[in-house]
């Protein structure tokens, strides 16, 4: 039986976190938009909204993945665009998500900037846009910037991936 939860990630652009959380065994639905969190972070940002099967796969894999596929440690002037966040659902699941943070914390070198925000709001992209990599796999942007996400992925997170759906396409280039 399927037990569905649902977190929302913002990292980096939506096209690439869309594309990194639809490749793995456990998610069923990656809905790709932007976010706005409560004060005072009420702006949205990019982000997804990742439904998954926590019987498949756990949050704190989940965390995981989504820490080591963007710049999680470094603030920048685009944060407010790309804000490297966790969004709960739930208030009494922000001290879980920050117990997980503190224990992957090890490892990265440098402190992990990853905010964890309670959820407001979502609007989602426009039609066009959704599921941008797995439908335009040969496109500039996804080859340069999505594939070595998809890549890295392979390597670190290799048993957690749904084999059948990234290997299917090319811009993914090593094959499980």
């Amino acid at each position: 039986m399927l037990s569905i939860h649902k977190i929302g990630f913002g990292g980096g652009c939506h096209w690439c976190t869309e594309a990194v959380f639809q490749s793995f065994k456990g998610v069923t639905h990656v809905a790709q938009g932007f976010i706005s969190a409560t004060e005072p972070e009420s702006s949205y940002s990019e982000a997804v909204i990742v439904s998954y099967d926590e019987a498949q796969i756990s949050l704190k894999e989940l965390i995981a993945i989504h820490l080591n596929t963007h710049n999680s440690t470094a603030d920048h002037s685009m944060r407010r665009k790309y804000r490297s966040a966790i969004y709960v659902f739930d208030e009494r699941e922000i001290f879980g998500v920050k117990h997980i943070l503190k224990s992957l914390q090890k490892d990265f070198v440098d402190p992990l900037i990853t905010q964890v925000l309670l959820y407001t709001d979502f609007k989602a992209s426009e039609e066009q846009f959704r599921n941008y990599y797995y439908s335009n796999p040969e496109k500039p942007f996804c080859e340069t910037y999505i594939a070595p996400k998809l890549n890295k992925i392979k390597l670190d997170f290799r048993d957690l991936i749904d084999k059948e759906k990234i290997n299917t396409y090319p811009s993914s280039s090593q094959k499980l």
